[in-house]
């Protein structure tokens, strides 16, 4: 059985190296919800590495790392709002192929992470629950990205891609309020 450390560090590498993959896709589709996804990947990359080195700390420099964490989940909606304006400037349909492919290749690696980490949500807090809450909200949003892909090949729009951008805005929005709930708590924890 891996770690909790070990596993953290597999799940950083999956998330960046799809990062890269989904980032050029995004900007070969000029899809909003590609790109929102792959700085989410990015932002995942990001979190499993902190916490790889966050779990060797104190309670309370842990609850800290989870406060920050909370922050980095807003990454993605920032980056939606960006393309957003990109996309709503020329308003050209994504590839929906691309959606739909790229959506399944980040389901696949977002389920992997979020099963690597159902094991070991529990322990840790606020840290763990970061990573958890992030790859599952991922996989949802990646079936999302997949039925963009499905509507737009059949009524070329850029509303689906959009939809499922602010989608995926609204579960970073949620998982960083709810880890940094839990962080406050477990910063409180600590000090008693």
């Amino acid at each position: 059985m891996t770690t909790l450390r070990q596993t953290v560090l597999i799940v950083a590498a999956l998330n960046l190296a799809y990062f890269g993959v989904e980032f050029v896709a995004a900007l070969r589709a000029g899809s909003v919800g590609l790109m929102a996804d792959s700085v989410d990947f990015l932002e995942d990359a990001a979190v499993n590495s902190l916490i790889f080195f966050a779990l060797a700390w104190t309670a309370t420099r842990r609850a800290a790392v989870g406060k920050v964490l909370a922050a980095l989940l807003l990454v993605p909606a920032v980056a939606f709002l960006w393309t957003l304006g990109a996309k709503l400037m020329d308003p050209t349909p994504p590839v929906a192929t691309a959606l739909t492919l790229v959506g399944l290749g980040a389901l696949a690696v977002n389920l992997t992470a979020a099963l690597l980490l159902a094991r070991h949500r529990r322990t840790e807090g606020s840290l763990t629950r970061a990573a958890f809450l992030s790859a599952r909200n991922d996989a949802l949003a990646n079936i999302g990205i997949i039925g963009a892909g499905l509507v737009t090949a059949r009524h070329p729009s850029i509303w689906p891609d959009i939809v499922v951008g602010l989608v995926i805005a609204a579960l970073n929005l949620d998982a960083a309020k709810e880890v940094w709930e839990a962080a406050h708590d477990e910063a409180e924890d600590a000090q008693v």
